[in-house]
């Protein structure tokens, strides 16, 4: 009887101690092996695992050599980004060292098969295509050529698509109405093919230095100082019909940069993204 309690006894003590505990006091921590409990803490060094590294992001810029793509280009540029443009006169006439950096692809949104290999790899796109002329034109160029981008860009398995559309200006919107129906149905496209990872930016009158052949004109001479005196109209942006016309004007550099990180940044929420949204994101660093 006596050999068996003893047993019972030595077995019983040679199991660890199993408890909770407060914080370790001093620097030492408690283990399971009450042999070990004053011990110090040791780490040892994780072993190394061969992993792939993550796919290198490619941004296809549509427009990129006209005023606002080629800022587009030239900010991805700057966040290490492999870049590439596509337009219908293919490589910039600008002599930027930047733009030596670039892929510059020719091709017309309006003739799908003169462009797909431009999708070839790309992860994101920004469409900075647009312009003016007669209502059938700029709906075409506005509408149309964004529309076919975004459906190939869909069915290429692109991330994510951002376009830069223009905000209404009451009055303004039945003078150019081909232009504001274009942007309005490729916005429309964009959130119905893209809802997770589709961005709209509608900024106003762009302001920055513009390259018009060998000659720059500073718009910044009078887009600065609107975008400053229209910080303290903005209450008179509600005004019924008049009232669009108070949207303060907007840096270039900033359209870019907000347009970059809304490429880039899977966090970035969809949607759309006003002249306000432009200036509160480009304030965040």
């Amino acid at each position: 009887m006596r050999t068996v309690v003893s047993r019972l006894i030595h077995t019983r003590s040679s199991l660890p101690r199993l408890f909770v505990s407060d914080a370790p006091r001093n620097g030492r921590c408690l283990t399971t092996d009450s042999d070990k409990v004053d011990e110090p803490f040791k780490v040892e060094e994780a072993e190394t695992v061969n992993t792939p590294p993550p796919p290198t992001e490619k941004l296809l810029v549509l427009g990129g050599n006209g005023f606002v793509g080629s800022h587009v280009c030239r900010e991805a540029l700057e966040r290490g980004l492999s870049v590439a443009s596509l337009s219908r006169s293919g490589r910039s006439k600008l002599h930027d060292s930047w733009a030596d950096s670039m892929t510059w692809h020719q091709g017309n949104l309006l003739s799908p098969e003169s462009w797909k290999d431009a999708l070839d790899g790309v992860t994101s796109v920004i469409s900075c295509v647009g312009g003016f002329g007669s209502n059938s034109y700029m709906y075409k160029i506005n509408g149309t050529a964004n529309i076919n981008a975004i459906r190939a860009a869909a069915e290429q398995g692109v991330k994510r698509f951002v376009y830069i559309s223009a905000a209404d200006f009451g009055v303004a919107n039945y003078l150019l109405r081909g232009y504001y129906e274009g942007k309005r149905a490729a916005e429309t496209e964009l959130l119905t093919k893209f809802p997770y990872g589709g961005v709209i930016l509608r900024p106003g009158f762009i302001y920055g230095t513009r390259s018009v052949g060998s000659v720059k004109l500073p718009l910044g001479v009078i887009g600065y100082p609107l975008e400053m005196l229209f910080q303290y109209t903005r209450p008179l942006s509600q005004l019924p019909l008049v009232g669009p016309l108070f949207t303060p004007p907007v840096n270039v550099t900033s359209v870019a940069n907000v347009a970059v990180r809304a490429a880039t940044d899977p966090v970035f929420p969809p949607g759309i993204v006003d002249v306000q949204g432009i200036q509160r994101y480009t304030q965040k660093k």
